[in-house]
């Protein structure tokens, strides 16, 4: 028997779909529905749409381009972490756990419709230029940008090359023009330095794969210039997490024994729980971790970790509240599917989806220079995200509802004149320094 042309185009879509999903796992199709014959009916109606648009729609449509689309969708609507990834986005992700590429020097991310940054890395053109946190791109080269692939395109080039961004500022009333010339940008993590004799300050930017390497490194340099080591900061702020592995192997370094973190997902090769290993360098010294709205996924796994443990205070403001695990597969055609497979829970059980860690000292940042705040803007958290996961049964009650507003200026942390006046860093010392006097006054 021969199938009409249109018939065979419903076949090929459906086999398409199949494939698709098959490539993601086997048994997720029939996951997809209550029944088999549900799915495919399902599948069936997708075709009929799929062909009315191709015969109908007042432009060519491209029916590879729709159905990727609908399988974005699809990922897209299951929560703000899952998604299907690009060939190129595909790339990028695997260049911010490692290596380097050229261009500017900033993370971004789509809000309210608005390209907007996350952060300047620190010390690239972007940094220096002084394009901050929540500034919102509208125009590369004075091209018209509304697409966060479009931008990161335009952004990017040979080292050496110009490129013009124009960014709309809170509070400034007039669009801001930066001419930035690109170079090369290293996906470094670590920074540090002794901001008196005794105290260590070490920043995380975000978990690659080599942050525990580094970060061993800067703290054993900051623990031989200081013999002994009378505390320590560990600066997690505008940390938006990175590898799992990483930040399990940071908490792993200052917690002998117990647990540093559990993962339940909905099929058991997916949960399991991590142990700390016990260290031939044990580290007795107190630890101040700071967070902020910005520390999120990995940097909130260390936090509570060492707060579970009792090994460190938490100081600043409440952290962002991702308290789930992805996991990306490769597909065959380049792209790949980034989704979200358990949620992660801190030693004590708590799970942190869509709350967050709240300090156990509150801090508001400010530049401390002529005691007045920098302009405040709200950070978007967890629980602000579109079909984002709710805390699950250890957790999910008492899940407050109210935006926390605080600052994302920071200091740079090269400069200890600049970390001088970081409200909270300095807090973070006086903790630290207080600490010691009455140790010395008990004995």
């Amino acid at each position: 028997m021969r199938l009409n042309p249109r018939h065979h185009f419903k076949l090929w879509v459906i086999l398409a779909f199949a494939a698709a999903f098959w490539t993601v796992g086997t048994g997720l199709l029939g996951n997809l529905a209550a029944s088999e014959g549900e799915t495919y009916e399902g599948l069936k109606l997708f075709t009929d749409v799929l062909e009315i648009i191709q015969e109908k729609y007042v432009d060519q449509v491209d029916s590879k381009e729709l159905i990727r689309k609908a399988i974005q969708g699809m990922v897209q609507g299951l929560d703000p972490h899952s998604a299907l990834l690009a060939p190129e986005a595909f790339e990028d992700l695997r260049i911010d756990t490692k290596g380097n590429f050229t261009g500017i020097g900033i993370h971004i991310t789509m809000r309210n419709n608005f390209i907007t940054v996350i952060s300047p890395i620190e010390g690239t053109p972007a940094f220096t230029a002084g394009i901050q946190a929540q500034d919102r791109i509208i125009k590369v080269d004075d091209t018209p940008v509304e697409d966060l692939r479009q931008a990161v395109n335009m952004m990017r080039g040979p080292k050496g090359s110009k490129v013009k961004v124009t960014i709309l500022r809170n509070g400034v009333p007039d669009p801001l023009d930066f001419d930035l010339v690109r170079d090369v940008i290293p996906v470094r993590s670590i920074k540090s330095q002794v901001l008196q004799p005794g105290y260590g300050y070490i920043w995380i930017t975000n978990f690659t794969g080599n942050t525990t390497e580094d970060f061993l490194e800067a703290l054993q340099k900051i623990e031989a210039e200081n013999n002994p080591l009378k505390g320590l900061i560990l600066d997690l702020r505008n940390n938006g997490g990175g590898l799992l592995e990483e930040s399990i192997k940071i908490a792993d370094i200052f917690i002998d024994e117990g647990a540093i973190l559990s993962i339940k997902g909905r099929n058991p090769e997916e949960s399991r729980e991590f142990q700390a290993k016990p260290d031939k360098d044990k580290r007795r010294y107190p630890i101040v971790v700071i967070i902020n709205g910005g520390s999120a996924s990995a940097s909130e796994i260390v936090a509570g970790a060492l707060r579970d443990h009792k090994r460190a205070l938490i100081l600043g403001t409440t952290s962002f509240g991702k308290g789930s695990v992805q996991t990306v597969e490769s597909l065959r055609d380049g792209s790949g599917l980034k989704l979200t497979i358990a949620r992660y829970y801190t030693p004590n059980g708590t799970s942190i989806q869509a709350k967050g860690i709240e300090p156990d000292v509150a801090v508001q940042f400010r530049v401390m220079e002529d005691g007045e705040k920098a302009p405040e803007d709200g950070f978007v958290k967890e629980r602000d995200l579109k079909n984002h996961l709710e805390a699950g049964p250890a957790g999910a009650e008492g899940a407050e509802k109210t935006i926390i507003r605080e600052m994302e200026h920071r200091v740079n942390p090269l400069d200890p004149d600049n970390l001088r006046r970081d409200s909270q860093v300095m807090r973070a010392l006086d903790i630290l320094v207080s600490y010691d006097i009455f140790q010395e006054l008990r004995n």
